[in-house]
Formats: C-alpha cells, structure tokens, sequence
C-alpha cells in the first residue's frame, strides 16, 4: 500500500506520516525499486496507535514512550498508567488555564458597551505590557 493509502486508512496525513518517519517515530518501511514508500498491515497498525495517542493529546516524545511499551512485551502497566496520569494531570492544567482565559475575557466582554464609541476595555487590556488586570478599572458592567 502506497503512502497516499495508507494516509486514507489510518486517518494520518501524508504529510504526518514522512513527518513520523523523518523524527523517528515510526520506523522506516519498505520501499519500491522506484524509491516508493510501501506500508504494511503492521505499519497501518503502528500509525493507528499514533493516531489515536495524538488524539488523546499526548505529546510526540509520550507517544514514543507509548510505542516503546507497546512493543516490550516485558513492560510493567504501572510505567503506561504513569505517563497517561501526568497526562492527565498535565491536561487538567491546561484545562484550568483555559478556563482563567474564558473568565478574564468573559469579564472583558460583559465591559465592553460593544457600541459606536472607540472605548474597549478588550483592547485597553490588550495593549498592556503586563496584561494588567482582568477587568480595566473603569468598568460599569456592560
């Protein structure tokens, strides 16, 4: 199967999957006498664990982490469920930092009268250095 197949069955673009090759994700496969790539049943399945690694989020280096347990079939399930826990906590981190986001910019928009005059508390705490804080001073709640 060319690399184009592959793309389709696995979901991972092509661009992705020479990606996954060139970082060492994914181990260099077979090629045709004409310099093509040819995956394997046993390819497609390493791609479907990337994929799927990739959309729980982890990160390039956990996948590696995940694929190097995948193929020890000495591994201990505690060093898996280890990496997918700091993923875990890593995910509820972010999770909160986007919510902060949400609220700072919620409090920004119920400020800002949203009409014909220039006044925007939005770009007021846009243009700020530091950030300054989450709801400019001047605030009269919408």
């Amino acid at each position: 199967m060319n690399i184009g197949q592959a793309a389709k069955a696995t979901g991972v673009s092509a661009k992705m999957i020479r990606y996954y090759e060139d970082i060492g994700l994914i181990p260099p496969v077979a090629r045709t006498s004409s310099g093509y790539r040819t995956y394997s049943n046993s390819d497609l399945h390493r791609l479907n664990f990337v994929r799927q690694a990739r959309d729980l989020g982890f990160s390039v280096k956990e996948i590696g982490d995940l694929l190097s347990l995948w193929s020890d079939r000495s591994r201990h399930s505690a060093d898996v469920k280890r990496i997918a826990q700091k993923h875990i906590s890593e995910l509820r981190q972010k999770i909160a930092e986007l919510n902060e986001m949400v609220e700072s910019l919620q409090t920004l928009v119920d400020c800002c009268a949203g009409d014909d005059r220039p006044e925007c508390p939005i770009l007021e705490r846009l243009e700020r250095p530091d950030g300054g804080e989450a709801a400019p001073h001047h605030c009269a709640g919408g």
